[in-house]
């Protein structure tokens, strides 16, 4: 039998509460993915933005890996000049850590997302519980 993955968007209904942790936990271990789940648009920004930043950093922090390697004792060498290796040093980095930036920026939007489902799940299960007779 093989599995049938889906990017489209949930049915936009309201969450309970476990179903809104649910989404809480999915957009924390893979940005955008909970928000999609809940049936938000949004999910799908957060989600290229994340797959975009992780690529990033993968690809560019590999090469900056092999360059770190390819110059390791040409750069501690004490007779080196600090400034120039921090600006080679900086041209290599800049790469993977706009990566992780982006990546940063998915997470933290699908962060506040999940914040949002939350709230909207316990503002909807408040409004289902029946008035309290004394």
């Amino acid at each position: 039998m093989r599995m049938r993955v889906s990017l489209a968007l949930g049915e936009r209904r309201p969450l309970s509460r476990q179903t809104a942790w649910g989404c809480f936990t999915a957009n924390l271990a893979v940005p955008g993915s909970g928000s999609l789940l809940a049936g938000r648009f949004s999910g799908y920004p957060q989600l290229a933005l994340a797959v975009g930043g992780l690529l990033l950093s993968l690809i560019f922090g590999v090469r900056l890996a092999i360059w770190a390697l390819a110059n390791w004792s040409r750069l501690h060498q004490p007779e080196t000049d600090p400034l120039t290796n921090l600006a080679e040093f900086w041209m290599a980095v800049r790469w993977p850590l706009l990566g992780i930036a982006v990546f940063a920026a998915g997470w933290l939007w699908a962060l506040g997302s999940s914040m949002l489902i939350l709230s909207a799940a316990r503002r909807d299960e408040s409004k289902a519980v029946p008035p309290r007779l004394s």
